[in-house]
């Protein structure tokens, strides 16, 4: 007999196929948990079996299973209380709840909770292998999307930066092109962009690369110290100058000079910067020669250069010489899509940086991160997610671990203290309306939203679909081919 899960399987890659996937039974009655075995070995499954709750949950936490089969009626721990437990441990879990007794309201409780299906005895084994193979192929897709995810990852960093975003993509493709050949540049972006990511990469790509990479932050230096840090002084030039200084721009010869926020830079000293870019040649404070430099210089800012020209705040023939090459670092919310890019590259970052065994995100996290607009950019996200690890008890950071910030208010995921235009509607349709809302935010990826729902794609399908969230949930009619 040829299934679902077998078609599937072979219209995949090789790779596909290898991913195992490990089924967990707990049920009391031993007879079912026999037929599991049986039916579901021969579907090139792992299964593995418990004939109680206390039994079954050490099973999953060591076994970590994909799916987990789980009887609704047991003696002690209820169906229903394991199958929290099982999702609190891992959220990405498929269980599927099973009973001889169907009823609408407890169907409508076991989904709500997490379940990714519900089945009634007696199940028959065409139904039970079909539905196992859809869940099984789901589980190697997560599986295969995870190695993706990191392969992706990995094909994404440039330099120190991580992007697969067009813009992004624009971003390094411009970085390759003038790299080897700019003798100053100017890069513009909102604060927590990660413009200083950008002079570092074309330092390193440069010619320069391997001289000295100089910073100099125009908005933290002292107005009438700005010349001597600059350009350097020599002994007697002023009130204090006991010796001869070497200034930022001689240390930065036979490299580059990175002046962040160059905006704040006084006019007086912007005169004396553009004769340095224009002759190669730096004149230190109170000398008479000036001395020969080779250095590449690049500028940075966030504010708007050309409205400062127009209110004469800034030089602009200084602007058009730093602005020979010009490159716009994009906000976050430009490149919304590389959200889950970066979130795992700083998980897998701040996890190695303080011995975590942290491997990802609960759904919840996700949902809260992707609705955040994210005001402070990637500096921004970089803070959120280094509190949150650091929090962290267990492999998964919860919304509980993001800061109120994100989670508090408006951002309360639970909404609890909210009053909507969504309060007097039926739960049926807030729950259409919350699937919707999820299935925006991942761009259409109905698995994604799916997983974030922590519900299988089957039931995401019957939920927008339908009017009413329970319509579709119940059983499917059992099959002639045997029971189960």
């Amino acid at each position: 007999m040829i299934n679902g899960a077998s078609i599937a399987a072979s219209a995949l890659s090789p790779a596909f196929e290898v991913f195992p996937v490990t089924v967990v039974a707990i049920d009391d009655d031993a007879e079912s948990l026999e037929l599991y075995r049986d039916v579901l070995r021969g579907e090139g499954l792992r299964v593995l079996t418990a004939t109680s709750p206390e039994d079954g949950m050490g099973l999953v936490t060591r076994e970590r299973p994909q799916i987990v089969l789980l009887d609704l009626i047991m003696p002690g721990v209820g169906g229903m209380d394991l199958l929290e437990r099982i999702l609190a441990f891992e959220p990405r879990t498929d269980v599927i709840l099973i009973t001889g007794h169907y009823s609408t309201e407890s169907a409508v409780e076991a989904i709500r909770k997490g379940a990714s299906d519900y089945l009634t005895k007696p199940i028959s084994v065409g139904s039970l292998r079909e539905r196992l193979g859809r869940f099984a192929d789901e589980a190697r897709r997560r599986q295969l999307g995870h190695r993706l995810g990191a392969e992706l990852l990995k094909a994404s960093r440039f330099e120190e930066m991580v992007g697969a975003s067009p813009v992004m993509v624009d971003v390094f493709d411009r970085i390759r092109r003038v790299a080897p050949h700019f003798r100053s540049a100017l890069i513009t972006g909102a604060t927590g962009t990660g413009k200083e990511l950008v002079a570092r990469a074309l330092h390193r790509l440069s010619p320069a690369g391997t001289g000295n990479f100089v910073v100099c932050n125009a908005s933290a230096v002292v107005e009438t110290l700005f010349e001597s840090e600059l350009f350097g002084h020599v002994k007697g030039a002023f009130t204090g100058a006991t010796q001869d200084k070497e200034g930022l721009v001689e240390h930065a010869h036979g490299g580059t000079l990175f002046l962040d926020e160059v905006g704040d830079m006084p006019l007086t000293t912007q005169a004396k910067l553009l004769r340095t870019l224009q002759s190669q040649e730096v004149q230190r404070v109170g000398a008479v020669t000036p001395r020969k430099v080779d250095l590449r210089v690049i500028a940075a800012t966030n504010r708007g250069l050309a409205e400062m020209i127009a209110q004469r705040q800034f030089r602009e023939d200084l602007f058009y010489r730093l602005s020979m090459v010009q490159i716009k670092v994009p906000s976050l919310a430009a490149r919304k899509e590389d959200l889950p890019l970066l979130t795992r590259h700083f998980v897998e970052r701040f996890a190695a940086e303080f011995r975590k065994p942290i491997r990802g995100l609960t759904p919840r996290a996700e949902i809260v991160l992707a609705r955040y607009p994210w005001p402070g950019n990637i500096r921004q996200l970089e803070n959120v997610l280094a509190s949150a690890c650091m929090l962290a008890d267990g492999e998964l950071v919860d919304a509980a671990d993001l800061p109120e910030e994100l989670t508090g208010g408006q951002g309360n995921i639970d909404g609890e203290d909210t009053i909507t235009d969504e309060t007097m509607l039926p739960l049926a349709e807030v729950e259409r309306r919350h699937a919707l809302r999820v299935l925006r935010l991942v761009g259409g990826n109905r698995s994604h939203a799916a997983r974030i729902l922590g519900i299988h794609r089957a039931t995401l399908h019957r939920l927008l679909d339908s009017a009413t969230f329970s319509t579709g949930s119940g059983p499917e009619p059992a099959r002639r081919d045997g029971p189960v």
